[in-house]
C-alpha cells in the first residue's frame, strides 16, 4: 500500500489521497460522519470505536477542522452517491410488503 504522512502524527493520505487513520483503514470522512450524524465527543466516538485511541481520535478531528471544506465536500460526494444508489436500487419487495401492511411510511 502506497501511503503519504503528513504533519499529524496519526493520520496518514492512502493510495487515494484520502486521509486515514493510521493503524486503521478508517477514513477521516468516516470518522466524521459519526460526528455529524449523532453529535458524538471525542470520548463517545473512543467508545463506539475502541480500535481508536483518544490521541489518534483528537488528531482525526484536527486534521478535519484544519482541512474541513476539503473533507465536507467528500462527505456530500458519498451521500449522493449513496442516494444515487438506493434510487438505483428502487425500493425492495420486503419494504414494499412493510408499507402495504402499514407497518413503514
Amino acid at each position: 500500500m502506497n501511503v503519504t504522512q503528513t504533519e499529524y502524527k496519526h493520520i496518514y493520505l492512502n493510495e487515494d489521497n484520502i486521509p486515514a487513520i493510521a493503524g486503521t483503514s478508517m477514513k477521516i470522512v468516516e470518522l466524521i460522519t459519526s460526528v455529524k450524524a449523532y453529535g458524538w465527543t471525542p470520548e463517545e466516538l473512543l467508545e463506539n470505536y475502541p480500535h481508536l485511541t483518544l490521541s489518534k481520535i483528537h488528531s482525526a478531528l484536527a486534521y478535519y477542522w484544519d482541512n474541513k471544506e476539503e473533507i465536507d465536500a467528500d462527505f456530500d460526494r458519498r451521500e449522493r452517491y449513496a442516494e444515487q444508489l438506493e434510487k438505483e436500487a428502487g425500493q425492495s419487495e420486503f419494504a414494499a410488503r412493510l408499507r402495504e401492511r402499514g407497518l413503514l411510511q
